[in-house]
Order: C-alpha cells, then structure tokens, then sequence
C-alpha cells in the first residue's frame, strides 16, 4: 500500500547544506515556501525559542540561521522526494516572551537567486548575444544555466550592450528584452539549482488534475475561485523608423511565443504601445512586441487551496495543471503561477495561484492521476 504520510527535511549550512541537528527539528513550529514565476522564491521558518541554562537562546548561541547561512526545505510523500526550495538566511526575527514557551525565532530568506543582487558592477558585452551574458553571470555564481539561445549580437556600430546595476537585475532586464522569464528551480538534490532563462514554460506534461465541486473525487478545500478579467489581454502596437526613407513601418507581433491552454482565447480590448523601440531593427522590434503581448495575453485567473496529503503529491509551480468541476468554460488546463506551501505538525497545506489566456478547454482530457 502507498504511504502517503509526509515527512518534512529541513537541511542547513555555512556553505553546503546537511541535515539539521535535532534540536533545530525539535524546536521547528511552522514553515512557508513560496515558489512563484513572477518574482524570487522565498522561506519562512518558525521556531521555538528556549533557555538551557545559558543567558542566550540555544539556537542563537550556536549561529544555525546567521546570514547568509544556506537552507533546503523538502519533502517525502508518496514514495517521491521532492526540495521545496534551495535558499539563503536573510533576516532574523527574534520575539522573547515572558510566558515559558512562548519565544519565537522566525528566519526568512529568499531563493539562490538572492547572491545575484549581492553586487552591483558596471559592465560591457562587447560582440555576445544576450543569452550569452546571462550563461557568463549564471556560472560566476554557481547555478546551472538552462539557457535558451539567443543569436542577435549587435555591432559596434549599433552600440554594444552596457549594464549598470546587480547581476540579477541585468538577467531579468536580458529576459524582458526577450519575451523571457528568469527564475531559480531546485533540483532533486538538495543545495543544487538550475538557473531557468527562456520562454514561459506553458508546454510540457500536465500535473494531476485539481477537482473541484465533485464530492468524494474533489482534491482542493473549499472551491477554487475564478476570475476573467476582460481588461488584462491586450495588442501591442510597435512602431519603427525606416533610416533610409524616413518613413515609419509598423511591425507585426508574431505569434506562437507561448503553449495555448484556453480554447476560446479572450479578445484583447486595450492596445497598448511599445516604448523606445523606434531606432530598433525590425528583428529587435518584433521581439519587443513578444514581450509587450507576453506580458499582457492572461485574462483569466484561478485562486484556491488544498491539502496536499488528499490531493496525493506536491503542487508544483512554473508548470501547467488540469482543473475539472469547475464546468465547461473553466475546465481545462492552467499555468501554476504561484504556490504558498504551508507545513505544520498533522499538516500540509497549498495555496495555488492559475492563470490562462481564456474560457473553455483547448484539450478534451486532463491528467487525473
């Protein structure tokens, strides 16, 4: 029979993480991961706080959680281990109490993506095309790079590509520029991430099916609850100066850049300009367009909870899921934008945040299990 207990571990270190020793474990209340594919996973961890005989707290006095200390949290369910996140100790949180018992630590941190805004540079990429720059930043700082090739690198003439700021800040700038997302995904391995840098990741296998209004067969709590906002999507219009003639072109916004999940795509009722793209090649405008229509394409978005022990496995984010009894116009497939993991003594809680271009089912199926 399969054992679909959960059992959490939580591993930490200077520098290469191990298991945490028992006393951090037995003094763990609570513990948040949020992964997300819009901004930097990030953790919090809960713990108790008590005096041994000593003037100072135990887990302070022996430094566990000083940043920039490195922590992993993961999971073992169903017969499948899988790291939540691989990340960096930021802040400290430390709320004494005069009640016995009642002092807490809370140690929050953000993903490994955090040593990217350690330092700010100022730098030139003479002669290489942006994916190019971001293979170079990513290998200084450890990550391993899933990078998607790019091959426009412009002249000397055309000006060669500057940055000033943090390398994570250059990555995200490089990504926009491309119609790209960046984000940080932990592997099977704890304390080993790959550095995402591509396309919105919508294609691929499908996760189980979140069932909704079904009884006995319904997988979330409670209901998921949608929105279809008909004033996201929106056409961008990009405009260039031909150099020769003086005339402007309009550039058409090519379309494809992303997996179709809605059967019935909402019409965009807004235009919406590009910004400083006139003195740009038609090549350099169209990408431009991808990423104005990238940004503006999802009008409908689903929000809800579940328990990860009834639902069988872990949520993941970055990657799409089915949803079904929600009826024909919401059934279908969705892109997983955000989950808030929430993991307590007897409990496993997932907030989960969907979105998709549209109303009704682009597949007659979903994945159940």
């Amino acid at each position: 029979m399969a054992d679909f207990g959960v059992r959490l571990q939580l591993l930490l270190g200077p520098t290469v993480v191990r298991p945490a020793p028992y006393e951090v474990v037995n003094s763990l209340i609570d513990v948040q991961v949020l992964n997300s594919s819009e901004r930097a996973d990030a953790f919090r961890l809960t713990f108790a706080l008590g005096k041994d005989g000593f003037s100072e707290y135990g887990l302070l006095r022996e430094g566990y959680f000083d940043p920039p200390a490195r922590v992993s949290v993961a999971v073992l369910m169903a017969g499948s281990f899988t790291v939540l996140i691989n990340g960096i100790v930021t802040d400290n949180q430390v709320a004494p109490s005069g009640r016995p018992g009642g002092s807490t630590l809370v140690v929050t941190g953000d993903d490994l993506s955090f040593d990217l805004t350690l330092t700010e540079r100022s730098s030139t990429f003479p002669d290489q095309s942006d994916s190019d720059i971001v293979k170079k930043i990513l290998a200084d700082h450890g990550l391993r790079p899933e990078v998607t090739t790019t091959t426009d690198k412009p002249s000397e003439q055309e000006g060669l590509p500057t940055w000033q700021g943090n390398d994570l800040s250059c990555v995200r700038g490089l990504a926009r520029r491309n119609g790209f997302v960046f984000f940080v995904e932990p592997t099977v391995v704890p304390g080993i991430s790959t550095a995402y840098w591509g396309p919105q990741p919508r294609g691929g296998g499908s996760q189980p099916a979140l069932t909704t209004g079904m009884g006995p067969d319904s997988n979330v709590d409670g209901v998921i609850s949608f929105d279809f906002n008909a004033a996201g999507p929106a056409t961008p219009q990009v405009t260039i100066l031909d150099p020769r003639t003086g005339l402007t072109i309009d550039i058409p916004v090519p379309s494809g850049l992303l997996a179709a999940l809605s059967g019935r795509p909402a019409a965009a009722l807004r235009t919406v300009v590009a910004r400083d793209v006139a003195g740009l090649d038609p090549v350099r405008a169209a990408l431009r367009a991808l990423t104005t229509a990238g940004e503006s394409s999802d009008a409908v978005t689903g929000q809800g909870e579940l328990d990860a022990v009834r639902y069988g496995g872990v949520l993941r984010a970055r990657r799409r899921v089915g949803v079904r009894g929600a009826g024909l116009g919401y059934d279908g497939e969705y892109y997983v934008k955000e989950v808030t993991h929430l993991l307590q003594v007897g409990s496993y809680r997932q907030g989960f945040v969907l979105t998709r271009e549209g109303l009704g089912a682009a597949f007659p199926r979903v994945t159940v299990s």
